[in-house]
């Protein structure tokens, strides 16, 4: 048994009566929606084929690459104890990534993935009377778990340069619960700057939290926030290990914030973390070359994609992360149904932006593919396309 399960400070988020606590609120507190909830109900609303272990998929912001090597062989190596809870796990993680992040460790507390903290987070700090004020568009998990609060939502547009417009965000209530701020964003990919967080955080009202979702932070340039958290600030960020680690099917995340406000998420859920989830992300987190190997990668990928749209005119929005939108000018869903049909499957639209579509980064030949698909989708006049699906429906008997 590892000594931490001896240190205070590790086991107090961890009590036996946290986790009885919490399965009885997770019950009552409504689903947790991930980017793959939101993927396969954008797939169906387009009527384009639901997931299988064929064509390529570049419509959930995964990262094809998987988890790396070590993590793999610390899976493999850990499956005989699968029967076991192995609590030592979870304090080892959290003292590593602690140390890492550079905060004691009742400030990190680890999750199946960022999106139960990101919920919990927004179940905690809303209500009826504390509004969450968002970008529009970004990533819609906040949005979702307010609803189920029935708090106000302030979905406040992009700056122009496609950052968070801060300033706007806090003119749009001037007592809201949550703050949420996706860095880089999700949809487009793009930084807001650590001066306009940190503008949010010297003058956003009283105990509003700033809820900072550093998801994608390893594949870009932003900087964190975390000096707002070792400063004591009423900010949370949010990390995950799905995507530059590869781990979207493993699940592995964290939330990062003062002790007190940590406390209050456990009121809402902590479930038993699978143990191949912490044993991959703290070998990955051992693994050094990791993060600038993949973050390489994945950008001269993405940079090879944009100089093509380039070259053949299409618009885009410039981005640093492993995603980013292209205005397709006309309803993104007709891209995405014509593309299908090749087998490429690639992401949803956001009701403020129906003629841009999402791109998640893949491998170099899935990207290939993508060009091939994309031109021939974008090459086929919209006329064309209705009368296909007119023709496709009234096959299936859609149509009287």
């Amino acid at each position: 048994m590892s000594q931490l399960l001896n240190d205070p400070a590790a086991c107090s988020l961890l009590t036996r009566r946290s986790f009885l606590r919490s399965a009885t609120a997770t019950l009552a507190a409504a689903p947790i929606l991930t980017e793959a909830h939101f993927a396969l109900a954008a797939a169906r609303e387009a009527g384009v084929p639901e997931f299988t272990m064929q064509g390529i998929y570049l419509d959930a912001n995964e990262n094809p690459l998987g988890p790396c090597e070590h993590a793999r062989k610390a899976i493999a190596d850990i499956i005989p104890n699968g029967g076991r809870y192995a609590p030592p796990l979870y304090f080892d993680l959290m003292k590593l990534y602690a140390e890492q992040m550079g905060v004691p460790v009742d400030y990190v507390m680890v999750y199946d993935g960022s999106s139960p903290p990101l919920h919990y987070s927004v179940l905690a700090f809303t209500s009826a009377t504390r509004s969450l004020v968002c970008a529009n568009p970004t990533y819609e998990a906040a949005q979702r778990a307010a609803e189920i609060n029935r708090a106000t939502i302030h979905a406040v547009p992009l700056a122009k340069d496609h950052s968070h417009d801060v300033e706007a965000m806090l003119k749009a209530d001037n007592n809201p619960g949550v703050i949420y701020i996706c860095n880089p964003n999700n949809p487009t990919g793009t930084i807001t700057s650590k001066e306009q967080i940190d503008y949010a955080v010297a003058k956003k009202h009283g105990d509003t939290i700033i809820l900072v979702d550093e998801a994608y932070i390893h594949l870009s340039d932003a900087t964190s926030a975390i000096d707002h958290v070792k400063a004591g600030k009423d900010v949370v960020i949010l990390r995950t290990f799905s995507k530059i680690y590869g781990m979207a099917g493993i699940r592995c995340g964290f939330a990062i914030g003062r002790p007190e406000l940590l406390k209050k998420l456990l009121d809402y859920g902590q479930s038993p973390m699978p143990i191949t989830g912490m044993i991959a992300a703290q070998a990955s987190l051992i693994d050094l070359q990791l993060v600038p190997t993949r973050k390489k990668l994945i950008a001269d990928t993405r940079n090879n994609t944009f100089a093509w749209l380039k070259q053949n005119d299409y618009s885009f929005i410039p981005s640093q992360s492993n995603c980013f939108m292209i205005d397709v000018k006309r309803p993104g869903v007709q891209i995405r149904q014509l593309m299908a049909q090749d087998g490429v499957h690639i992401g949803r639209s956001w009701s403020v932006w129906p003629t841009y579509v999402r791109i998640t980064v893949g491998l170099p030949s899935e990207m290939d593919a993508f060009k091939t698909s994309f031109k021939k989708a974008m090459d086929t006049p919209a006329t064309a396309f209705n009368e296909d699906l007119r023709a496709r429906r009234n096959r299936d008997g859609l149509f009287a």
